[in-house]
């Protein structure tokens, strides 16, 4: 009997199918994605829903997927996108989220030098999400995932110039915000 190791063996088969280099992909993804939603979305619950909404429409749409093509780009392509769409929907809406309330009651109860690094963290998490979208996920992609330039631009689906220009104006944004916070390193 053939066992398949890690998280892969919950992925539901078809009559005698075996967890494929997709499946088993998109498994390993799965912290990445996480981490990408984590910054795209204020608060952990909308993070979790968008990595969900992320694999059911990469699990779905899954005879779209070409041979040789980079998995993650591809999955963080949906993300993006789901991102984008969900954003256009709560601004019709006019939708507020506060995810202060959740980050506070966590920082409250760390020991000091815990609460000084997660107060930092969720600073710079706040600064990244206060970003316009085309710096947010550009940042996000290069500097949070560690896609490179190429990856980063196909994904977005701009040229490479393009990118470039959009992390250089997140950067800048970034340092002048977390400076006027007192946020160093």
């Amino acid at each position: 009997m053939d066992e398949t190791p890690g998280l892969g063996r919950f992925i539901p088969h078809g009559r005698g199918a075996h967890v494929d280099d997709f499946q088993t992909g998109l498994v390993e993804l799965l912290p990445r994605l996480r981490r990408l939603a984590r910054v795209l979305r204020s608060g952990d619950a909308d993070a979790q829903d968008l990595v969900q909404k992320t694999v059911e429409r990469a699990l779905a749409g899954r005879s779209k997927f070409r041979a040789g093509t980079r998995l993650d780009s591809w999955a963080f392509t949906i993300m993006r996108r789901i991102a984008i769409d969900e954003g256009r929907s709560a601004q019709r809406w006019d939708r507020v989220v506060s995810p202060e309330n959740e980050a506070t009651a966590r920082v409250a109860d760390a020991g000091q030098a815990d609460e000084d690094l997660r107060a930092d963290a969720l600073a710079v998490r706040r600064a990244i999400q206060a970003l316009p979208d085309d710096q947010k996920h550009a940042v996000a992609l290069v500097l949070v995932e560690g896609l490179s330039y190429a990856e980063a631009a196909h994904v977005l689906g701009v040229p490479a110039g393009t990118l470039t220009s959009r992390l250089v104006r997140g950067r800048q944004s970034l340092i002048q915000t977390l400076s006027a916070q007192g946020v160093t390193g």
